[in-house]
């Protein structure tokens, strides 16, 4: 049984526990607004850019791109954004299911003797990522982390497209979180390239089509133009999507961390009151005792 020094010590550990819990949620609070700040931000720019699409789609020309081009898939990139840092549930464990589950649907649709490249975004995910390296599964390291600025993922948006225009990837893909509140939180699967321009021109409305427009020096000049834009756009908006699912995985982590460490505190200041009535209690049985002696 413990003593009183020992509930004590015990009371003060988790109590201090308590506070650092709150005060991680408080900052993990404030990142998780910065990220869905940026995100309401970068929102215009990306919507801007597929106006600029469809208006383009809407005319009777013929688009040529080396970015739309479909071939058959024999390599296959999967870049998957994680965290640098832990205490945030199971967020990186989740993505890491969600990349083998992918890996093997994959191998489904495109055969067995497809070569697939992770680029792992995030210390925690590069990690497990490399559990798996063999078997036609190569693990690609980059210097991109969870604090990178634009322009480092604006190379690496750049470099999978010079890849990809290359032959050296056939289809490039993106693994992430997609961030819907604090307590939920989407695994979300998209195609970088080839782009997909016919569904960017599923999602334009009657108004966009009824605008007619005069493009210089000519539309598929500026289509050509347009697309790299959208890559740009469209990588911005997943890495800040990760960023904001992060740090929401770690709001519910530190609360559920603060709550359990209140329920134990709870629980062992009831013991220590217990265990002292009880020493008060032996000590007046004792000075009872000794003046009825006497």
């Amino acid at each position: 049984m413990a003593t009183l020094r020992e509930l004590k010590s015990r009371i003060g550990s988790v109590a201090s526990t308590q506070k650092t819990t709150s005060a991680m949620k408080m900052i993990s609070s404030a990142k998780m607004r910065k990220a869905t700040s940026q995100l309401q931000r970068l929102s215009p720019y990306r919507a801007m850019v597929q106006h600029v699409i469809s208006h383009l789609l809407v005319t009777d020309q013929e688009f040529s791109s080396p970015l739309i081009v479909e071939r058959d898939v024999r390599h296959l990139a999967l870049v998957a954004f994680g965290s640098d840092d832990g205490l945030c549930g199971a967020f990186n464990i989740n993505l890491f299911k969600h990349l083998l589950a992918t890996i093997n649907q994959a191998r489904e649709q495109y055969g067995r003797e497809l070569r697939v490249t992770v680029i792992p975004v995030g210390k925690k995910l590069t990690k497990a990522a490399l559990k798996i390296t063999g078997q036609g599964v190569d693990v690609e390291r980059t210097s991109l982390n969870t604090r990178s600025t634009g322009d480092e993922l604006n190379e690496l948006t750049a470099h999978l497209r010079e890849r990809f225009l290359k032959g050296t990837f056939d289809r490039v893909e993106v693994l992430y979180m997609h961030f819907k509140s604090t307590s939920r939180q989407t695994f979300t699967r998209e195609t970088l390239l080839p782009v997909s321009y016919q569904a960017i021109a599923q999602q334009m409305d009657a108004k966009t089509a009824a605008q007619p427009c005069l493009f210089e020096p000519d539309a598929n000049t500026i289509f050509n133009s347009v697309l790299p834009l959208h890559l740009r756009a469209v990588m911005q908006e997943v890495y800040t999507e990760s960023a904001a699912s992060e740090q929401a995985a770690r709001v519910m982590a530190m609360q559920t961390a603060s709550d359990n460490a209140k329920e134990l505190l709870d629980a062992l200041n009831l013991e220590y009151n217990k265990l002292r009535q009880q020493s008060i209690t032996t000590e007046l049985l004792d000075i009872i005792g000794g003046q009825v002696q006497r």
